[in-house]
């Protein structure tokens, strides 16, 4: 038997994975990392503390499934997106903290680029919106904030990366600087259509091109895990940005796939294969993990805060001491009782793409308990979901393409029966839940076996693929368009 570990690297936690052939969960390792907010709107993680958790993880992982490096045939990495590293080539040492994807502090640069009518040009080469969101402004931020940074940059002294790449030049001890095209197109920087970091857009954010990573197909050799940190030498051979690599391991490989993942946000991805469709309804186009040197696209739209609202409940409100929970509390109540909850706490994402919004909870009543609050903040997050694929029904509805039919989903709040049923319920269609829901980091296993040999084609991954729940609509859809236009009305009362 042959093994792959998986590094999934998160916005809460690291963690490790080794899958077995058949992309069967064999042992996990995990461990939080420190949330840091600096100021309102801001978000860091200290990058040392990421590749020390994360290494930590793969040694305990290994020791877990009671097999050595020497078993291991192939590494994978997943990462958060867009959350931005810039080391010192010479020392290895970052010059500032990670600037997290939820950060919201380089919304002036945002205005900026806006007003200088680079919008069009952005989205037509990039796929993506002006936001701050992606990862270009948050580096230009680190260059002109930090003391030095940008001399030091302009000297060619120091490296930008998102996660994945901050965790391939420890692992190979400096050896290697890349990324793949998933975590590239997140950027701002990235022509989608040429695979290439974009010059006009790299001049018109002042970043110089050295500091960029080589950047390659998803599925490709690497380089090698320095044999001293795990006792041998694997090969990586996968790397993918969190969602793509998540609609990679749901074996979303086709035109017209759909997966949304539940996680600290929630974020939705369809397939539309070689075409890079361009949205006209809020969603972004993005480069999807490739198998080959073959570009391959998708449009996703992103929620900011979805599983986080379950931590607000616990944290924020004190309404739950364990995020397990909230199903009880929710379900003790047949419904929110007319209460609706906006998690906007970092602004709204798509497809409604207002940064100055501000969460809201609606429709209380002297009956309203924690409980309606509770199931409201839940059932937040499948609202925010429907909103996403009823932007990508409209923009399928003007490409003349057939409707979405199913959605398969993962990530740590799918394993919730109610959201799920209530997901259901809003879209009309089936809500796929498969054995696997660890299928991030599988999309990176997957990506990495490839690559070695593990596997043959993407034919043999998608027999792997199984089915753990199928949920199917129990309500008219009468009902989810009364309930979806409800949710438009608190969204709307968010917006200042």
């Amino acid at each position: 038997m042959t093994y792959i570990l998986a590094l999934d690297q998160g916005t809460s936690s690291s963690r490790s994975i080794v899958f077995n052939q058949l992309g069967q969960i064999v042992a996990i390792a995990q461990q939080e990392i420190t949330q840091i907010y600096p100021n309102p709107g801001w978000v860091e993680h200290d990058p040392m503390q990421i590749w020390q958790t994360q290494l930590a993880t793969a040694k305990e992982v290994l020791a877990k499934a009671g097999i050595s490096a020497r078993d291991v045939g192939a590494l994978g990495i997943t990462n958060q997106r867009e959350t931005s590293v810039v080391w010192n080539k010479n020392t290895g040492q970052p010059i500032y903290n990670a600037i997290v994807w939820q950060d919201r502090r380089a919304e002036p640069a945002c205005v900026a680029l806006r007003e200088q009518g680079l919008s069009d040009t952005i989205q037509a080469k990039t796929g993506l919106l002006v936001d701050a969101y992606f990862s270009g402004t948050k580096l230009q931020w680190i260059l002109d904030h930090v003391p030095q940074a940008r001399a030091q940059a302009e000297r060619g002294e120091l490296l930008f990366g998102t996660v994945d790449s901050w965790l391939m030049w420890q692992l190979s001890g400096g050896a290697v600087h890349a990324t793949d095209v998933s975590n590239a197109s997140r950027t701002m920087l990235f022509n989608i259509h040429t695979n290439q970091w974009d010059a006009e857009l790299l001049a018109a954010l002042r970043i110089p091109e050295v500091m960029m990573p080589t950047v390659q197909a998803s599925s490709a050799q690497y380089c090698e895990v320095r044999a001293d940190l795990l006792g041998h030498a694997i090969p990586i051979g996968g790397v993918a940005g969190d969602q793509q690599s998540a609609l990679f391991g749901q074996a979303c490989f086709s035109a017209g796939m759909v997966k949304n993942t539940y996680g600290t946000g929630c974020f939705m991805l369809m397939h539309t294969g070689a075409d890079g469709m361009r949205s006209q309804n809020g969603l972004i186009t993005t480069s999807a993990a490739q198998a080959t040197a073959q570009p391959q696209f998708a449009i996703e739209g992103s929620v900011f805060v979805g599983g986080a609202v379950v931590q607000w409940l616990r944290d924020g409100l004190g309404a739950i001491r364990h995020s397990s929970e909230v199903q009880a509390l929710a379900e003790s109540v047949p419904d929110s009782g007319g209460v609706m909850v906006v998690p906007a706490f970092t602004g709204l994402g798509a497809p409604y793409w207002h940064a100055d919004a501000r969460g809201s909870i609606t429709g209380l009543t002297r009956g309203s308990t924690v409980a309606h609050i509770a199931r409201a903040a839940l059932e937040s997050i499948a609202f925010q979901s429907a909103a996403l694929l009823q932007a990508m029904s409209r923009d399928l509805t003007l490409a003349g393409v057939a409707q979405v039919r199913e959605l398969r989903v993962d990530g740590g709040a799918c394993v919730n029966d109610l959201l799920m049923q209530f997901q259901a319920d809003l879209l009309c269609i089936d809500v796929v839940r498969p054995e696997v829901v660890e299928t991030t980091a599988l999309g990176a296993a997957y990506l990495a076996g490839l690559a070695t040999g593990v596997y043959s084609s993407t034919d043999e991954l998608s027999e792997l693929w199984r089915v753990e729940r199928r949920f199917s609509p129990q309500r008219t859809p009468d009902y989810a368009t009364d309930l979806m236009a409800q949710w438009e009305h608190a969204v709307r009362k968010t917006v200042l």
